[in-house]
């Protein structure tokens, strides 16, 4: 028989187990979620507009240059465009001015006009996009034709922005006269600037000189010396050889007069046939005494949204103006519309306000501390025979 005494100490033994068993669980702790991180949006360099001006049909039922689809890179590109002529034969185009009907989305384009175009007697938009309209690709601002970069070189062509690897075509009928490094040294040279590169004597000229096209810092290049290539045949994809800061397209056009080579280039946006519903900005920016300023910034922007464009004048060296224009400024890729031109010349700020027009070019002066002025281009020589118009 248990005693009273020994029936304690055995209550008391399984309390003990108990209460070290109860100790050893795992406490009961509310979990809680770490909280989720949002990232900041990111910001593009320019904010897309709130009321950027775009002409409604432009054109009626226009003839535009289809999208590139390549499934082989060493096959051609089936797009072709009309062979540009140097004094072209154009119906009369019926332009639409009436208010805006829908934003610019930023990285989008309309097609393309139908080159060549000349809707006066003094433009000559004789070139397709160097590759395909469904390839977002607009001008390196600060590497436009005329701009002064690394070691003060002036920059004789224009950089377009695109991934390596982005088809390049060609931006009219010729010959190939160069394909692969070498082009600034006229040789066989790997540690060309250009990198690998094209050139195309075209089968048209203006002013009685021959026109040529460079695509430049190539990746891979598919055309030979002496090939016949045709608008939109694929020439190479784009990369980054060369001497570059980045990928992009080194594009020029030449208008060799005196077999000058590089020294004989124009600049490349008042050649390239623009966008329907769009077109172009050039200006004469000089001091108040009539001299061109070198470096001079311009910004244009709607009266409406934070959308701008700005360039700055020609540096000098290598680059020649347009025969008639004489310019020092170009914009090109703006939307038909209202736009306000801001100066900033010796602290003070100049504006003017500016009509774009669809497939035209809009024609500014500014002559220092007089401001703007209504100057007509300056007369050219008396050589300078530009095509008539229709």
């Amino acid at each position: 028989m248990i005693s009273w005494k020994n029936l304690t100490r055995i209550a008391w033994f399984i309390a003990t187990i108990l209460l070290v068993c109860a100790a050893c669980q795992a406490p009961d702790v509310p979990t809680t979620q770490a909280p989720t991180a949002t990232a900041p949006l990111p910001t593009a360099t320019q904010p897309p507009p709130t009321s950027t001006p775009v002409v409604s049909n432009p054109i009626p039922a226009p003839k535009v240059q289809e999208s590139i689809k390549i499934e082989n890179p060493n096959q051609e590109v089936a797009v072709k465009s009309d062979k540009p002529t140097p004094e072209p034969t154009l119906e009369p185009l019926q332009l639409d001015f009436s208010p805006p009907s829908q934003e610019m989305v930023t990285g989008w384009r309309p097609p393309l006009y139908p080159a060549p175009l000349a809707l006066t007697r003094f433009d000559h938009f004789y070139f397709t996009r160097p590759f395909a309209v469904n390839q977002a690709g607009w001008p390196v601002e600060d590497y436009r034709y005329g701009g002064s970069f690394y070691e003060d070189v002036v920059h004789s062509g224009m950089d377009i922005k695109i991934p390596v690897g982005t088809p390049i075509i060609a931006a009219g009928p010729g010959i190939v006269t160069w394909a692969g490094y070498g082009l600034f040294a006229g040789r066989y040279d790997p540690d060309d600037p250009y990198g690998k590169a094209v050139m195309i004597r075209h089968s048209f000229g203006y002013q009685g000189a021959l026109l040529y096209t460079v695509y430049a810092h190539l990746d891979q290049v598919f055309v030979e010396q002496d090939q016949q290539v045709e608008a939109g045949d694929l020439l190479g994809l784009s990369g980054q050889t060369g001497i570059t800061s980045g990928p992009h397209l080194h594009f020029e056009v030449r208008l060799d007069e005196s077999g000058q080579g590089f020294f004989s280039t124009r600049n490349p946006e008042l050649w390239l046939v623009p966008p329907q519903g769009w077109g172009v900005l050039a200006g004469r920016v000089m001091n108040t005494g009539g001299r061109k300023v070198k470096g001079q910034l311009v910004i244009v922007r709607p009266p409406e949204g934070e959308q701008f464009w700005r360039a700055n004048s020609y540096y000098g060296g290598t680059v020649n103006p347009d025969p008639y224009y004489q310019e020092n400024l170009v914009i090109s890729d703006l939307p038909a519309g209202r736009y306000e031109i801001q100066i900033n010349y010796l602290s003070r700020i100049y504006t003017r306000e500016i009509d774009i027009y669809p497939g035209l070019v809009t024609y500014f002066t500014f002559r220092g501390r007089s401001g703007f002025t209504s100057e007509a281009p300056p007369l050219p020589g008396a050589d300078f025979n530009p095509p008539q118009s229709p």
